[in-house]
């Protein structure tokens, strides 16, 4: 016997009520079902189901199918495995939106920092205990005014310095911070109606269940697996490049600082 083609909402594999609110595929559960006009509807939890009682006519489909959300995607994948380079592929065959994670939260502080963010290391970190001494003499010749107006430049708030510290130290973020990032990518516009492919997020176990947690849920998520040694190829030749930048900047830096002592001493 051929089967009645239902509406998307009338299916039992998606809470009708998520797709409604949250416009989000989000799997109904056999626990939380309900009957209405001959249809059994399964729903992701007890309030959903509580909504759907109250008011069944406003989630679902009438005349015309409820529009299904696009395609979200999560990419994952250990630093150097090239999620970004498959990334902007996807996005661009697909028509959905790019999200670099790391770069976004860049975004977000770059007016204060004016620089992007670096991972700290172990020699920046014995560097820094080095300059101050050798900034004593330096700083000096700085005015006040030009002290305070350098310090208001890099005042950051509390939710700043959280995304500061996860570009340095991989620190996680709070999901207070988290609240006022990542559910504008499912809820607001463009990117609700057009899609996106997320990459570089979820990182770890906590921001998969914060995801959860939030009902924010993936179509699909992919982990790209390389070998080890493809990885250092990929990245080796970057990051030597960018430490011998650091000690010519440091062998200029601490010319300058002896150049300018010699002339304090005349």
């Amino acid at each position: 016997i051929k089967q009645k083609k239902r509406h998307m909402g009338d299916t039992k594999h998606f809470c009708p009520v998520s797709l409604k609110e949250n416009f989000v595929l989000y799997p109904g559960l056999q626990e939380y079902a309900a009957k209405y006009k001959e249809k059994i509807y399964y729903f992701s939890t007890s309030e959903c189901k509580d909504k759907f009682l109250k008011n069944p006519e406003e989630y679902v489909a009438h005349k015309e199918p409820l529009q299904a959300p696009p395609l979200r995607v999560c990419l994952l994948g250990i630093h150097g495995a090239g999620k970004s380079t498959c990334a902007r592929q996807i996005a661009d065959k697909l028509g959905i939106f790019h999200i670099q994670f790391e770069e976004y939260l860049q975004e977000l502080i770059l007016p204060k920092t004016k620089k992007k963010v670096e991972p700290s290391s172990d020699e920046d970190r014995e560097d820094d205990n080095k300059i101050p001494e050798e900034l004593e003499d330096f700083s000096q010749t700085m005015t006040k005014t030009e002290t305070e107006k350098s310090k208001q430049e890099v005042e950051l708030t509390d939710e700043e310095e959280a995304i500061k510290a996860n570009l340095m130290d991989n620190t996680e973020l709070p999901p207070e911070v988290l609240d006022k990032i990542v559910p504008e990518w499912w809820k607001k516009e463009p990117f609700r109606s057009t899609g996106f492919i997320l990459d570089g997020f979820p990182r770890t176990p906590d921001e998969a269940t914060y995801l959860s947690e939030r009902a924010l849920c993936p179509d699909v998520a992919v982990y790209i697996q390389v070998e080890e040694d493809d990885v250092l190829d990929r990245l080796l030749p970057l990051h030597l490049k960018k430490w011998k930048e650091k000690q010519r900047k440091k062998k200029e830096y601490k010319k300058k600082l002896k150049e300018l002592k010699a002339k304090r001493r005349v």
